[in-house]
């Protein structure tokens, strides 16, 4: 994303789902006889899921419906591990074959104190603007600085390793034992899974016809495939880019392309909940 600026415009593109899956959360209960409607803090929590950000979904909806949480969450991972199959044929509808074949060269080099830099300058950013999503950006501009340090192997290998698999474990301990049957066993969960997948693919929309704008702007020097990127769902939503990109133009390589818009898109998100946050909670 530092190489590529613009690439950031992709991830702001790809919050549109955020906005429909919330709008669709308040409209449900008029439009569906005997449901009641969700509450301004429940639609908020269901439309982060449009986010496509496990962490981010979890806190938002911890501190705006926690009776909901468990849901969210199952929700939000679900969708994020099913990529492979809902971006594809969104991918495929809305791009020709010769957007396709675009190919893009290699990233630019960052170097290590641009990295640092960045990092920093977004977390003062945040907490200036946004200070309900200090936390969420502040954990994950945490992490690069440690990674770019260059003075923290031995914490950089836990992080990813053996503290990464105990959070996980300790996530889906936690969340399963709060999805209580009087929880999960109503129309609601139904509802909310659906809404889900709405935000989702319109997320992947968002992404993609801003990916489009950005390759007509250029003259065809940026692949719209990195559009589906738009949604943070990190890596697996790169790799689908990569893959696709590959199927059509064996010389084409759009996974650090792709990477950019994640970031962007998970700095996104994050400031969106935090205004969410601030607005409803």
């Amino acid at each position: 994303m530092i190489a590529s600026p613009k690439s950031a415009l992709i991830g702001i593109g790809g919050q549109l789902g955020i906005f429909v899956a919330m709008g669709g959360a308040l409209l449900i209960g008029h439009i569906i006889p005997g449901i009641e409607p969700f509450t301004l803090k429940e639609a908020a929590s269901i439309g982060i899921i449009g986010s496509s950000d496990g962490p981010t979904s979890i806190y938002t909806a911890g501190v705006l419906a926690p009776d909901l949480l468990p849901i969210i969450t199952i929700a939000a991972y679900s969708y994020m591990a099913l990529v492979p199959l809902i971006q594809p044929p969104i991918m495929r509808a809305l791009t020709t074959e010769k957007e396709r074949r675009v190919e893009m060269p290699l990233p630019k080099k960052v170097t290590r104190r641009q990295k640092i830099f960045f990092a920093f300058g977004i977390t003062i950013a945040t907490l200036a603007l946004v200070p309900a999503a200090g936390s969420l950006i502040a954990m994950l501009m945490l992490g690069n600085l440690i990674r770019e340090s260059g003075v923290t192997e031995r914490y950089v290998r836990t992080l990813q390793n053996h503290l990464l698999n105990v959070l996980t474990l300790l996530i889906g301990v936690s969340i399963g034992a709060t999805a209580t049957a009087e929880r999960i066993l109503n129309i609601k969960t139904l509802i909310i899974i659906c809404l889900g997948l709405v935000a989702f693919a319109f997320g992947t929309v968002g992404g993609i016809l801003v990916a489009k704008l950005l390759c007509k702007i250029t003259g065809g020097k940026v692949n719209p495939l990195i559009g589906n990127s738009g949604v943070s769902a990190m890596p697996m939503a790169a790799r689908v880019s990569q893959k696709m990109g590959q199927e059509y133009n064996s010389q084409n390589h759009l996974l650090m392309h792709a990477m950019g818009p994640i970031v962007s898109s998970t700095i996104g998100s994050a400031v969106v909940a935090g205004i969410l946050i601030t607005l409803f909670g």
